[in-house]
């Protein structure tokens, strides 16, 4: 039988809260990011790819009527403006070693704790790896209180499971997910990788998602590491 072509059509992600799962790995953060009782109005949040930093920041945003975005894109940004927000600045490793960009993090750093306004970092490992260039900056960064997601119990893997499912809307016959979760690589990109290759898979071979599916799927998945 042909596969199926496959396009690569938009997922509509959930980022509310109700669609975020609390769990011993994870539960400090939250409450740290929806306490907002930061020394010096800063914050650090930190994790693996995937951990959910994308969806706490949103989260936070949400409740603070705060602004967020890209740290790549702070040199294209008019940072008077923006600091007159509480501001989250998503994926600051990625400047590192961009003299303007970090320029830029460095000024909206001092002119939002000027105005009272809050400020969020957030990057994958800790900050003290950001490799970031700039003296003066590190050290602000160095000196913010930082949260971290750790590495997601059983709980939390089978929550975020279903939730990457149900953002592609994606249906599994019974006992797949508790197969797959005795299976599957034990991290939030494991996880994603999984079902973005489960719908993959599904769409070209125009089957469900099923035990004999899955299996393949992780099969395959492990010969790719």
């Amino acid at each position: 039988m042909a596969e199926q072509l496959v396009f690569d059509l938009p997922v509509e992600t959930a980022f509310g809260r109700d669609d975020f799962f609390t769990s011993p790995a994870n539960s400090m953060a939250v409450g740290m990011i929806e306490t907002c009782n930061w020394p010096n109005g800063k914050m650090v949040l930190c994790g693996p790819k995937g951990a959910g930093k994308s969806h706490l920041a949103r989260i936070w945003a949400d409740t603070q009527n705060a602004q967020v975005i890209a740290a790549k894109s702070l040199a294209l940004q008019d940072v008077d403006l923006l600091a007159q927000q509480s501001v989250c600045v998503e994926d600051v490793p990625d400047i590192a070693g961009d003299r303007t960009a970090e320029t830029a993090l460095f000024h909206l750093h001092n002119l939002l704790a000027q105005s009272g306004h809050l400020l969020l970092l957030t990057g994958c490992g800790p900050s003290a790896g950001w490799g970031i260039e700039l003296p003066d900056l590190a050290s602000r960064i160095a000196a913010a209180q930082q949260a971290s997601l750790d590495t997601p119990d059983d709980g939390l893997l089978v929550a975020v499971l279903l939730k990457l499912l149900d953002d592609r809307q994606l249906q599994v016959e019974p006992g797949v997910v508790d197969f797959i979760l005795l299976r599957m690589q034990r991290s939030f990109a494991g996880v994603q990788h999984l079902v973005e290759a489960l719908d993959r898979v599904s769409l070209q071979r125009k089957r469900p998602i099923g035990l004999r599916l899955a299996g393949q799927v992780l099969k395959q998945l492990e010969g790719s590491d």
